[in-house]
């Protein structure tokens, strides 16, 4: 696969990031006769700063009205703390979402720089105190970063130094207002007019009723819908409870009902003797004790009567809590062996650690980020490294093969860190690190569903009164590899235990779009098996459609034959539909397979038992064992597994047109990928493109997965170097075969080439050389003698 490519891209767009940001201007100044304040009234309007070059001034209503302020790390603070109300705009120069968001903003801050208030004679913006303003996140990255700023364009609504909310997105003048609104009628009760007559993106002039209005804030109709959806919500959650208290109730009284019964049936036994000492330890003495008479009598007696008290399991109070403070002064701590062993392996607290050496470029590269990373994670997560140029000894320890080399350990746990470098991938790692610090979340029916609307991919793992803590010891050292995979959570919920049809316990399964995957070994120390399990998660805490990065190609597109949506994220409304489309192809496909492997399954095993039966009738014992030894064989290496995959055709565009000829500015497609081959369909059998909707992809794939193809594949590679990758691949695939055939041929070669020698040198006679000679004449001897 070539996602490769796309590097020197990035790395071209990061240096230009680079320059932008190194020549970049802060327009921190403020004009001449602005007066600086400690503090500042609500009805103060903030020192606005001179305008960058090109920015000059526009009119609204007539009015004229000065550029926005432009917010610096310098004067965020100033800012922030003199200003009432802080709208703050952050955006890419770059980013085209923030191009279309630009105009909805400036065309609010005039509409409140230019409103004035009823009874006076000042603006709403000066009266009230509100200040726009914007940051470009390009230039001053550290501030956004500070900021939370993880998407472009993040709008933020401060007011009185505390961040009231973010608005994520492009949003129109309405939305916008009524954030601000909303925090004006809640600090200026009254004085807001109800119903606010907004003008249109870009417009210039101020709508003075409902009949030249763009946009409308009809606050009393938004709070009657507010209400109306807090109420349904509200009613839902009641009715869920309601159901889950009948779901306990009807259990329990089957439950009685049960006891009851058994109760009634059990046979009284009115020979046995009532039993003195009731305690197991009494029990257990007079079993234990050499009997006297009729001692031996009574003892069984009274063990008939009363039941041993089965011994309890030992109680699980989760997994061991760190014993010091986590990060306390927020910076990486470098370490030796001694120090290593001290902090790290001997304890159980969690520590995130990079191994370098200080030549590597790579290392460099990423050291501001790794520094950065620590003081993000004050005082919740510890950061490490190792020079592994002086602590040569601990790096061959830790088995480290090349730099940098990051990994995450607890105790005597360890995972290697596989993602991305950059702050934002290795502060969202590290957050869903510190998940693991707490252990497996309990859940029941209620968090469980809220929890599956934010998790693609959920293992739930089912247990009861009798599950032993040597299970959830083996459980707990699960988390530490899921991280960035996948949720881990647990539960004894018998509402959930119907919902999933749990009969025994401990039970694991993945739970992936409310779809169910049960994990097959059921016994307890297949449980314990922690490395057996882990391999059956690793297998299927894919979603059911991923999103294709860099990061998870290879463990998409290797071995697999993927069915590829080139999806426009940036279009919501398709994007929905098409990941819709592509979910349901994907779940009728799963389903499909599964009903052909358990109908395989059944015709392999109807085969043996009619063999079995042919022998019984023909009484041949001997066949009758071999036909008894036949293992029914499911293995399916044999067939390729497809899944299913979407990409964003945008972010991805260059790589998606040289590698499939595909440009999504063409409409949205599908391709069904088989990198192994380097090969791709993209046209169904009647020769148009693949679509992202159910029809298109199943009836494309089912003719596709028929051996051989019924539809004629394209190459992602010239045909000169598919010569050379077939070749690759047949030396790779059959190493013995190959080589005994590149043998042959050679001494075949060499043979051929033997023989031309001989026949072209002079060291041997030819027959051709004999017509050089002249035979003797006659009676005349070689000699030239008479005889």
């Amino acid at each position: 696969m070539r996602l490769s490519s796309l590097l020197p891209l990035l790395g071209i767009a990061a240096v230009g990031v680079s320059a932008a940001a190194a020549d970049a201007k802060p327009a921190d100044a403020k004009p001449a006769d602005a007066k600086p304040a400690d503090a500042k009234p609500a009805d103060a309007k903030p020192a606005e700063p001179k305008a960058d070059e090109g920015e000059k001034p526009t009119v609204f209503d007539g009015i004229e009205v000065p550029p926005m302020v432009t917010l610096t790390p310098k004067n965020f603070d100033k800012y922030l703390n003199s200003s009432k109300y802080l709208f703050v705009k952050h955006y890419s120069p770059y980013c085209h979402h923030c191009k279309r968001f630009a105009p909805a903003f400036q065309t609010t801050y005039e509409y409140y720089y230019t409103d004035m208030v009823e009874g006076r004679a000042t603006s709403s913006a000066e009266h009230y105190g509100i200040t726009f303003a914007q940051i470009n996140c390009v230039a001053y990255f550290d501030l956004c970063f500070k900021n939370g700023i993880q998407s472009y364009p993040t709008t933020i609504l401060w007011g009185d130094g505390e961040k009231i909310v973010d608005i994520k997105g492009v949003k129109n003048g309405t939305i916008l207002s009524h954030h601000l609104e909303h925090a004006l009628d809640r600090d200026f009760p009254g004085e807001r007019p109800q119903v606010l007559y907004l003008p249109g993106e870009g417009n210039t002039t101020r709508p003075h009723g409902p009949e030249d209005a763009i946009q409308v804030l009809d606050k009393p109709r938004i709070a009657a819908m507010d209400k109306a959806k807090a109420d349904k919500q509200k009613a839902n959650k009641e009715k869920a409870q309601a159901e889950i208290k009948a779901a306990d109730d009807k259990r329990k009284a089957d439950a009685d009902a049960k006891a009851s019964a058994a109760a009634a049936a059990a046979p009284a036994v009115a020979s046995v003797a009532p039993v003195k000492d009731t305690t197991e330890k009494t029990i257990e003495a007079k079993n234990n004790a050499p009997a006297a008479g009729g001692g031996d009598a009574d003892g069984k007696k009274a063990t008939k009567g009363k039941k041993k008290t089965a011994p309890s399991s030992p109680v699980w109070t989760g997994p061991p809590k760190p014993t010091t403070p986590q990060n306390p002064n927020g910076v990486s701590v470098p370490m030796t062996a001694e120090t290593f062993q001290t902090l790290v392996t001997m304890t159980q607290d969690t520590w995130f650690v990079k191994f370098y050496a200080p030549w590597c470029h790579h290392c460099k590269a990423m050291a501001a980020n790794w520094d950065q990373l620590a003081k993000e994670m004050q005082g919740k997560l510890n950061i490490g490294e190792v020079n592994c140029e002086k602590e040569s000894r601990l790096c061959k320890d830790v088995r480290v093969h090349g730099y940098p080399t990051i990994a995450l350990f607890r105790g005597g746990e360890r995972v290697d860190y596989e993602g991305l470098r950059g702050l934002g991938d290795f502060v969202s790692y590290a957050n869903k690190a510190l998940d693991v610090v707490a252990g497996v979340q309990d859940v029941n029916a209620a968090s469980l569903e809220a929890l599956e609307a934010k998790e693609e991919v959920i293992f739930v793992y089912f247990y009861d009164f009798a599950t032993t803590g040597e299970d959830f010891m083996a459980l707990e050292r699960l988390p530490l590899s899921l991280i960035g995979h996948a949720k881990l959570v647990k539960t004894n919920d018998p509402a959930l235990y119907e919902r999933y049809k749990i009969t025994t316990w401990p039970r694991l399964l993945v739970s992936r779009e409310g779809r169910p995957t049960y994990y097959p070994p059921l016994t307890p120390h297949e449980m314990r098996d922690t490395g057996r399990v882990l391999k059956w998660m690793k297998s299927v805490w894919l979603p059911i459609v991923p999103e294709l990065t860099a990061a998870n190609a290879r463990e998409i597109m290797d071995g697999k034959l993927v069915v590829l949506g080139i999806l426009k994220r940036d279009d919501k409304e398709a994007f929905a539909v098409a990941t819709r489309e592509m979910k349901s192809a994907a779940s009728e496909w799963m389903d499909k397979q599964i009903q052909l492997f358990q109908l395989e399954r059944q015709e392999l095993r109807d085969a043996k038992q009619l063999r079995i039966e042919e022998a019984e009738d023909r009484n041949d014992q001997r066949a009758l064992r071999a036909a008894k030894s036949i293992r029914v064989n499911m293995d399916r290496a044999d067939k390729k597994e497809v899944t299913f995959a979407w990409v964003d055709g945008a972010f991805w565009q260059r790589w998606v047109r040289t590698t499939y000829g595909i440009d999504v500015k063409d409409g949205e497609r599908v391709i069904i990928n088989d990198e192994d081959n380097r090969r791709y369909w993209d046209m169904t059998s009647t020769g148009n493109p693949i679509l992202p909707s159910r029809t298109s992809i199943l009836e494309t794939l089912n003719k596709i997965t028929q051996s051989p193809p019924k539809i004629k594949p394209k190459l992602t590679i010239s045909a000169i170097e598919k010569v050379f990758f077939d070749i690759r691949m047949t030396f790779s695939e059959h190493p013995y075969l190959s080589t005994g055939c590149v043998l042959g041929m050679s001494l075949g070669i060499a043979s051929w080439l033997r023989g031309r020698i001989r026949r072209n040198g002079r060291g041997h006679f030819r027959v051709d050389d004999a017509k050089e000679y002249k035979l003797p004449m006659a009676g005349i001897n070689a000699g030239g003698k008479n005889d």
